[in-house]
């Protein structure tokens, strides 16, 4: 029998599985009431253990450990590559293949991530995707809840494949050559596990997705579609073409009005004239359109005088921002270009919307049409600026200015986030190390404002993490998982080298489903080799089905680090995982015990 301890460990772990399950109550209460009972049992009920640890130790170690650490310096380290666009070329490529096609963009997006994951550590690279996938679900109209999953379980697939694709596969291997077990190579098992991934990429592609919820993350924008100009300078992309081609080139979702060139204007009807630098393209669309525009023609959106009028730092927050113009405004009659707001204010017009306009066609001009009332000009600049405009002009800033990527500090971003990611895979320092340092190098050069941090993270996310950790050293020092592995050891005895197999595979995934990869390795790599022998048969096979039930991470957030992760991103809930997860988790067991039968001739 097991210890009273780790029976009321256990009992314990499977309360906290049903409440997750179920969904009744916030899982952040659940994870608190969780260490609560776990510090005030060790409390009153001390445990002597080999460690040393003492039960608050171990009930509020988890605030203080180094995953946690980890996770939120990824999720910052990611904020940053969002705030400052840096992943705008990426998104624009990847943006292409799944707008000519969802279902093919899902499944390049899962085989190249997991190719990447064989040779990388699995966080690196989610770190790097996620806000891909988040900014192309946003522009695409998809549901970001439905490709984060899939893909970060493809991740997990590819890192399962070599010795170097996860912390976890080292520490088997490196624990069973220590036992006498014949050395692993690094590619020795890929056969099995990328045969293993073929069966479940159908099931990834085509069936996850359905399984999971429908949550669409709206763009942060206006539905007003705004007038505004396209300033063409020799650099960009559109010299030389046609009217035609530029609306080709600028997007479905931009109307192309016209072309001024000095005093002479070109309406739609002259498709055939062709642009020159200093020419200014009317345009009109939606402000998440305009700037894609923008963007596919390297033509800026305000003029370069007016830029260097309102030049600020490139580590200061800029936010585009709507403004009402109300009757009491001193603007009104004036124009953007008669007011000098860029001199007075530091603040850029880039679009003017004006709702009794709306059935006709001809194009306005932001910069010189005279304002009335309900006008909505959409402005550029400092939110501190804007403000006061605001108050001297009696004009009106509508709620929910989107921030504008500080796309100077795009390359530093890259530069930080690649460092990490080279540090982490090469294993130069801990990831722990490597995220950290980054965090503080984006804080330093103003990638992240460091009062925005807490933007970037989760308190359900910390306070879950906080608990699996504190769930799992608890089931460790306590003995329970122990007392599991020699019970399972018992009973395998009898049976055949294949459902052996399978069963040790099952009881490594158990674990690293409630408690860490880490401790499924420590607990059941021993086990496995022991009964290896009781059987009869290679301890090779056994060592590989503990290498690869211990990446079975699939059927709980707790699992492992990036299920956290997407956790917040997706808007997850615990039954999405066990809904979504349970099954690839038994199709994987299924799988690998069959390829590990037939290779080794079990």
């Amino acid at each position: 029998m097991p210890s009273p301890h780790a029976a009321a460990t256990i009992a314990l772990s499977v309360i906290m599985f049903a409440l997750f399950a179920q969904g009744r109550i916030r899982i952040e209460i659940v994870c608190l009431v969780l260490i609560s009972l776990l510090a005030v049992g060790f409390y009153f009920f001390p445990i002597d253990n080999e460690s040393g640890r003492t039960g608050i130790e171990i009930a509020f170690g988890g605030f203080g450990h180094e995953v946690l650490i980890t996770i939120c310096s990824l999720m910052i380290l990611g904020r940053g590559l969002v705030t400052t666009g840096a992943l705008e070329p990426a998104t624009h490529l990847l943006g292409r293949l799944w707008s000519y096609s969802r279902g093919l963009g899902l499944l390049c997006t899962l085989v190249i991530c997991g190719a990447m994951s064989m040779f990388i550590n699995d966080t690196p690279v989610l770190v790097l995707v996620m806000p891909i996938l988040l900014t192309l679900a946003a522009r695409t109209g998809t549901a970001a809840s439905q490709t984060l999953m899939p893909v970060n379980f493809a991740i997990l697939i590819g890192g399962m494949a070599t010795t170097i694709g996860t912390s976890t596969n080292l520490l088997v291997v490196s624990i069973a050559e220590e036992l006498k077990v014949p050395h692993i190579g690094i590619f020795d098992f890929a056969d099995i596990a990328l045969l293993a991934a073929l069966v479940a990429l159908p099931y990834l592609w085509l069936v996850m997705p359905k399984l999971l919820p429908n949550i669409r993350t709206p763009i942060e924008a206006s539905p007003r579609k705004y007038f505004a100009s396209l300033h063409v300078d020799t650099s960009s992309a559109i010299v030389g073409l046609s009217l035609q081609e530029v609306r080709a080139k600028a997007g479905d979702g931009v109307e192309v009005h016209g072309i001024s060139r000095d005093q002479t204007q070109f309406r739609r009807r002259d498709a055939a004239v062709r642009l020159n630098p200093g020419d200014i393209v009317h345009i009109e669309g939606a402000l998440h359109d305009l700037q894609q525009a923008s963007e596919r023609t390297k033509a800026p959106l305000v003029a370069s005088a007016i830029e260097r009028a309102i030049r600020h730092s490139p580590s200061e927050d800029v936010v585009m921002a709507e403004v009402v113009i109300g009757s009491e405004s001193t603007l009104v009659g004036a124009t953007p270009r008669s007011a000098q707001i860029g001199d007075r204010y530091g603040a850029a017009v880039v679009g003017l919307y004006r709702p009794e306009r709306a059935l006709f066609h001809e194009a306005l001009d932001a910069a010189s049409e005279r304002l009335e009332v309900g006008d909505v000009l959409l402005m550029r600049g400092q939110p501190d600026r804007l403000r006061k405009l605001q108050a001297g002009e009696g004009a009106m800033i509508l709620e929910g200015a989107a921030e504008v990527p500080r796309s100077l500090l795009a390359p530093t971003a890259l530069i930080i986030v690649a460092g990490v990611i080279f540090c982490a895979a090469v294993r130069i320092v801990p990831i722990s190390i490597a995220a950290l340092t980054g965090v503080i190098a984006m804080i330093a050069t103003g990638c992240v404002k460091f009062d925005r941090l807490g933007r970037a993270l989760s308190a359900e996310v910390i306070v879950l993490v906080a608990a699996s950790i504190a769930l799992g050293r608890a089931l460790l020092e306590t003995g329970a998982a122990a007392w599991m592995g020699q019970g399972l050891s018992v009973a395998l005895a009898p049976l055949p080298p294949a459902l052996a197999l399978a069963s040790v595979m099952a009881f490594a995934a158990l674990i690293t489903n409630f408690s860490s990869n880490t401790a499924a390795a420590a607990v059941t790599t021993p086990i496995a080799i022991s009964i290896a022998a009781n059987l009869g048969i290679p301890p090779t096979p056994m060592v590989l089905a503990v290498l690869f039930g211990a990446n079975l991470c699939y059927a709980t957030p707790v699992a492992y680090q990036t299920n956290i992760l997407i956790m917040s991103a997706g808007g997850y809930r615990f039954r999405d995982y066990v809904r979504a997860g349970l099954p690839l988790v038994f199709i994987m067991i299924t799988v690998l015990s069959l390829l590990l039968v037939l290779k080794y001739q079990l």
